[in-house]
């Protein structure tokens, strides 16, 4: 885009272009989806057809419909998921759905009816004593409804209790994980000046060797996903898992408040130091796998972490930043101060509420500036700076220092990173396999919502093969 004065503009004026964040593309931020019928290509470049096009075929391609908003609907299909492996109850879900429509959908509505139901669920259930087993997965429920309570308060009536949230829900985690049998190592690995705080899963107590997998988190999800997207799929195959926080995820942001870095080696690596200490791990079969934005961060890490023997992007993901619609990317320019100046004046005074809190939530892992204003209903100023470290986390160049075995997964109506993962895995020059996950099976949609079990079935079934023989 050339940004010149809106007297002399020949074409489209800034503000006329810039529209389309606020019209087509502001569905596409608010929900990170491509809409039904929609090509990747016509996606980035959104129009009022396009909009009414996603409106008329309903905000979840193939998919049930629970909310009519897409933002809503696939973090509500993301509960529902977590249900095959303890991390949710069906009935739990669809009875907090239909509270929210009643109410009215909201941020406000949705954060308040799944924090309510976390709260219940960490209280001793009426009528009976519970005992530790009953304890340990209530406690896992609760984990799943404060993370969807958390991922939407910063556009309800209290944006300021980001944090306080975030830690009911690590409380529950912690006490669901208190109540496993064995119960996971913690430990806090060193990083900089914040360390890594780890949860290593073992399928029983003794010194044998296994396979382990490190799985990494995306840029908004939280330990219960990595539960439902591994750690159980891992003990029931005999494997380890190791569960962390890195820089921009979980207690590093919205406690230490430290944001990502475009170079995850220096996070895998004391990773995997820690685990090659240890009796009870196979050094020479430790996987790693990225979900959702881990599908990058995981990819970079293995092209400079050699320890690694088999990775899994899920999805892969070449540019994050290309994961964020075309007008809001081309607000970016090379000098800082243009930049702000468009972002302030011109396009954060047109951005509804709904919007704007949705590009809070999306920039806050990389500006810790943005999330604390955030947390007091402000919108942030400096769209520069976590503008240019997301684009830094553009692996293109690395992908071919990959040496590994590498499974990339793809999804049917792939909506934050539509053409990456194929992109990545016809740049892959190590052993290589490409699974696309379709409608058939109801596995669509940017990390298989509604298929995690069958998604873990893809993901394990690669790795026992491919490290059979090492």
């Amino acid at each position: 885009m050339t940004y010149t004065s809106g007297d002399q503009a020949s074409g489209p004026t800034r503000r006329t272009t810039l529209a389309g964040l606020v019209g087509g593309a502001g569905a596409l931020v608010t929900a990170g989806c491509t809409p039904s019928g929609v090509s990747p290509a016509q996606a980035r470049t959104p129009s009022p057809t396009a909009s009414a096009s996603a409106a008329a075929s309903g905000p979840t391609p193939g998919a049930m419909t629970l909310f009519k908003d897409p933002g809503f609907n696939f973090n509500g299909l993301l509960a529902l998921g977590g249900s095959g492996y303890g991390a949710a109850e069906v009935g739990e879900v669809l009875t907090a759905v239909n509270a929210i429509n009643k109410a009215g959908l909201s941020a406000q509505t949705y954060t308040e009816t799944f924090k309510k139901l976390g709260d219940q669920l960490m209280e001793a259930p009426q009528g009976s004593k519970p005992g530790a087993q009953t304890t340990r997965f209530r406690a896992l429920r609760a984990a799943q409804y404060y993370g969807q309570a958390l991922f939407f308060v910063l556009g309800s009536d209290d944006p300021g209790s980001e944090e306080q949230l975030y830690k009911a829900g690590r409380g529950a985690w912690d006490k669901f994980c208190e109540l496993c049998d064995p119960v996971p190592v913690t430990a806090n690995i060193p990083y900089g000046k914040t360390p890594l705080p780890v949860w290593f899963f073992r399928p029983d107590e003794s010194s044998e060797r296994r396979p382990t997998v490190i799985l990494t988190n995306g840029s908004d999800g939280q330990n219960v996903d990595m539960w439902t997207y591994g750690v159980q799929a891992a003990l029931e195959r005999g494997w380890n898992a190791l569960v962390y926080d890195g820089p921009g995820q979980g207690q590093l942001l919205f406690v230490d408040q430290v944001v990502f870095t475009p170079r995850w080696e220096t996070v895998v690596t004391p990773l995997v130091d820690w685990l090659a200490a240890r009796s009870d791990v196979d050094t020479g079969k430790i996987a790693l796998t990225g979900l959702s934005m881990g599908g990058n961060l995981a990819p970079r890490a293995a092209a400079f972490e050699s320890r690694i023997a088999a990775l899994v992007a899920m999805p892969g993901c070449l540019a994050p930043w290309l994961g964020f619609p075309a007008e809001l990317r081309e607000i970016l320019t090379p000098d800082k101060e243009e930049t702000n100046n468009i972002w302030n004046k011109e396009v954060v005074p047109e951005l509804p509420p709904p919007v704007a809190a949705t590009l809070q939530k999306r920039i806050e892992p990389f500006s810790v500036p943005a999330m604390l204003d955030a947390r007091e209903g402000k919108m942030f100023t400096d769209f520069y700076t976590p503008a240019k470290l997301i684009e830094s986390l553009d692996i293109t160049n690395v992908v071919g220092r990959i040496k590994m075995p590498t499974l990339v997964l793809d999804y049917d109506y792939e909506q934050f990173y539509p053409g990456q993962p194929r992109q990545m895995f016809d740049k892959l020059t190590a052993p290589k396999g490409y699974v696309k996950l379709t409608t058939a099976t109801g596995a669509q949609l940017h990390c298989s919502p509604m298929a995690p079990q069958q998604h873990c079935e893809v993901v394990f079934d690669w790795l026992q093969e491919t490290l059979s023989g090492n």
